[in-house]
């Protein structure tokens, strides 16, 4: 079961290589943390804030892309958990029928947070990992 979680918190270490995402459920108390990149952690921020980039950074063009092509992100479902990564998937409506495509969780968010899309968790990776 897929469970929605909405991001509640980021946090940008400038000194360090390793940024963090925070993932709370929305109807429930867990929450966990994804390790990032800086410049995942970045974007997300920015898109986050609504800061547009003169040009289209990575992020706003695969968004542009996916407009461009007639689809719709739909939503972002993280699935598993292996040796202490996560996997996500993009859930995409092309001409009614849904697309599945392999992300890493950071450019998952980072790509549907300017629109609002929803965020899940399969329920046993949350169990895993929630506090």
């Amino acid at each position: 079961m897929e469970l929605r979680m909405d991001l509640s918190k980021i946090i940008i270490a400038e000194t360090g290589d390793q940024q963090v995402i925070w993932l709370s459920e929305r109807e429930g108390q867990r929450q966990f943390p994804i390790v990032i990149g800086m410049n995942e952690v970045l974007a997300i921020d920015r898109r986050v804030k609504g800061q547009r980039p003169v040009r289209p950074l990575t992020h706003e063009l695969l968004a542009n892309v996916i407009e461009a092509l007639g689809a719709e992100l739909e939503r972002i479902v993280i699935h598993d958990l292996q040796d202490h990564t996560f996997y996500a998937k993009l859930v995409l409506r092309v001409d009614g029928e849904l697309k599945e495509i392999d992300s890493r969780p950071s450019d998952a968010i980072a790509l549907g947070v300017a629109s609002d899309t929803p965020i899940y968790v399969e329920e046993d990776v949350l169990n895993a990992v929630a506090s």
